[in-house]
């Protein structure tokens, strides 16, 4: 029986994308670097960290890693205080009470900072029902490595094979694979741009799962 459910954050419990991406390009405009649509979608569900590792060497940028990942938060959390009409996704809130009032755990990890995270998580008070919340920042390499879930998993109640990952992203799904967690992929409005075929099974909306729903997805373990 499934008795643990990892949450991805961004793209999944609330839609943090567009505020990343205003503090993104706003931040690459004062970079002065041409970072396009399509190069900015291979990095979803990366870290900060990584994303400016990775800018640093293409566009070969003089700042340090950490000076260019603390401006980026300044503009994200001025941009995330001011942002009134954040809500939650449809259907998570409901989704999210359902498992824990059945006694499933729930685990986060999110490739978003942990300053990011808490900042979600007290707007929303999701607290309570969060035994864990991982954050991207604490491994050198961000999704599709397999490392975030890993851990997530390893702090399960349960063995990995009584897990499942939901996520909305292609780094995403390739991470929890390569973890060997079995994926629920979520075909969101947001998600549009990502490739969610290799999940094992892909939902368009949080109405279609609930506590007997996710507790049946133990047979689809079974036979994968």
């Amino acid at each position: 029986m499934i008795q643990t459910v990892i949450f991805d954050m961004d793209g999944v419990i609330v839609d943090t994308e567009p505020v990343h991406r205003y503090a993104y390009f706003k931040h690459f405009e004062e970079l002065n670097i041409p970072v396009t649509d399509a190069m900015f979608t291979t990095f979803t569900g990366n870290s900060t960290r990584n994303v400016f590792q990775n800018l640093k060497e293409i566009f070969n940028l003089e700042q340090d890693v950490e000076d260019l990942i603390k401006r980026k938060r300044t503009i994200f959390n001025d941009a995330f205080d001011s942002k009134e009409d954040l809500e939650l996704l449809e259907g998570v809130e409901k989704l999210i009470k359902d498992l824990h009032e059945n006694g499933i755990q729930l685990i986060l990890a999110s490739s978003a900072s942990k300053v990011t995270i808490e900042r979600v998580f007290r707007r929303f008070k999701l607290h309570p029902y969060f035994t864990h919340l991982v954050s991207g920042e604490d491994f050198p390499k961000s999704k599709p490595h397999p490392a975030i879930f890993e851990h997530a998993a390893s702090l399960s109640i349960a063995p990995k094979e009584c897990c499942i990952v939901i996520e909305d992203s292609t780094n995403g799904i390739k991470a929890s694979t390569a973890a060997g967690i079995f994926c629920v992929g979520y075909n969101s409005i947001h998600s549009k741009s990502q490739d969610l075929s290799e999940a094992n099974v892909i939902v368009n909306n949080f109405n279609e799962l609930n506590f007997d729903k996710v507790k049946n997805l133990d047979s689809k373990l079974r036979s994968n």
